[in-house]
């Protein structure tokens, strides 16, 4: 390269020179309404990326000078600011079709739980009788509800199912053994296996039967000394099908009861409280019908079939219930002020309310198809000329209730796959999760049931202009 051809080449410090200096570019006025130490730190960010691209030569003075005095260099920074800005943990739109969606929060609250929990974002009751000004125990409310309610004489919430079963195990079992089926060796989301959380605990677990095939007799003859539990597991994200046998919860029971000291417990999972029948749902467990068997403890989650917020509850035999509370481990697990609030009001709901109408959960799974077609048709209406049309589908409860029994649902099904669904959840604002079949985006009603579809429509057709 000759000496004259270099000298014709732009040179980086003269676009480097074109770069605003930082304390002169936040005082525009575009920026005015931007905190100012999220437009210092995103301001800060995007010049000195810009510096760099400049002295790497792929942006030259005169590309620099355009962005500047376009606003493209202020519109960037304005995007980054508000996706800064925009909280992680914000509410979506849920138009999958899996109504409890673990990803995106599983039950949604139903409004009066939404309520409580914002009243006891203040200062709010907690270990504290009120009446006396003595302390008191956190759970008083919920529990004395649950008790009300499935006829128990014992009850305790922590802060998961997970962390239920943990407390049973440590607090019951610690030591000795707890014989369980093989067919019921479930492992959960994330890879925690129910093998794995009994090591943790401290027990000994006895497997008894085969996979498809386990006897009462199994769980008879492993019966020793050393037996402190017998433990039915609910199988609830898997189904095996075919020549299969397990023997009942109630057969458990009255095994339990020939010998002292044998503690009979269930992990009913999702845990259904409302008691008559949801199509779709008719073989999922029922909290009463376990409870009515006479189990020592029956545990299940509070923010899946129940329709509150995350939480375990353990319910049962007094004395196996305050044991379990004694142990140092549940101070780790108890709920917080937040989710105590929010479970209070949706126990609250099931004994005085309409648990059907007023719990979202139980409203969607309980939709019918002609409810959900009209739905889908007025969704439709409110996003024409996007060329949709109403598709009949199929949905699911989600969270492991019933996985192989489809719920049947309609949908408004939109032109366009992977990309349109990407621009529906993508961006800041209210993100839309949908799903893709078939090369088009679907928006299940289902789970759309208690939404507002004027502003569904609205969230669809903004995020499908923009």
């Amino acid at each position: 390269m000759t000496k004259e051809t270099m000298s014709t080449q732009p040179s980086p410090g003269e676009a480097v020179r074109k770069i605003p200096s930082l304390d002169a570019f936040v005082r525009r006025p575009e920026f005015a309404a931007v905190p100012r130490p999220v437009l210092l730190r995103v301001a800060r960010a995007v010049l000195d990326a810009t510096r760099e691209r400049a002295l790497r030569g792929e942006v030259d003075a005169s590309a620099i000078e355009a962005a500047v005095a376009g606003g493209s260099l202020v519109r960037e920074v304005l995007a980054r600011c508000e996706s800064e800005m925009a909280l992680h943990h914000r509410r979506v739109v849920n138009a999958t079709g899996i109504v409890l969606h673990t990803g995106i929060g599983r039950a949604p609250l139903a409004a009066a739980a939404i309520a409580a929990l914002t009243q006891a974002a203040r200062y709010s009751i907690v270990e504290v009788d009120p009446s006396t000004g003595e302390r008191n125990e956190r759970e008083v409310a919920v529990a004395a509800l649950l008790r009300d309610l499935l006829g128990v004489s014992g009850a305790l919430a922590v802060n998961n199912n997970a962390a239920a079963v943990n407390l049973m195990l440590r607090a019951l079992t610690l030591g000795r053994e707890v014989v369980v089926s093989r067919g019921e060796q479930v492992e959960i989301g994330g890879g925690f296996r129910m093998p794995d959380v009994m090591r943790q605990a401290g027990c000994h677990m006895v497997e008894v039967g085969a996979t498809n095939r386990t006897h009462l007799h199994d769980f008879a003859n492993a019966i020793n000394p050393q037996t402190a539990m017998l433990l039915k597991i609910h199988p609830s994200n898997f189904r095996i099908v075919g020549f299969t046998g397990m023997p009942t919860l109630t057969e458990l029971v009255q095994l339990g009861r020939k010998h002292t000291g044998v503690i009979v417990a269930e992990d009913l999972g999702s845990g259904l409280l409302w008691r008559p029948p949801i199509a779709g749902l008719e073989s999922e467990p029922r909290v009463h019908d376990s409870v009515a068997t006479g189990a020592d403890l029956v545990l299940f989650s509070g923010d899946k079939l129940l329709g509150g917020p995350q939480c375990g509850l353990l319910v049962g035999n007094q004395d196996v219930v305050a044991r379990c509370r004694a142990h140092p481990l549940y101070r780790a697990f108890r709920c917080d002020k937040l989710t105590l609030a929010a479970l209070e009001a949706t126990l609250r709901i099931y004994r005085d309310g309409n648990p059907l109408e007023e719990i979202p959960t139980l409203r969607a799974l309980s939709a019918s198809a002609d409810e959900l077609r009209a739905r889908a048709g007025d969704l439709l209406g409110r996003l024409g000329g996007l060329g949709g049309e109403v598709v009949p589908t199929e949905s699911f409860a989600g969270s492991g209730a019933n996985p192989t029994r489809p719920l049947p649902s309609f949908a408004v099904a939109l032109p366009g796959a992977a990309p349109t669904c990407d621009r529906l959840r993508a961006g800041v604002g209210v993100a839309v999760f949908a799903r893709v079949d078939q090369n088009r985006t679907l928006l299940d009603l289902r789970s759309l049931v208690g939404e507002d579809l004027d502003e569904v429509a609205q969230l669809v057709r903004g995020k499908l202009a923009g």
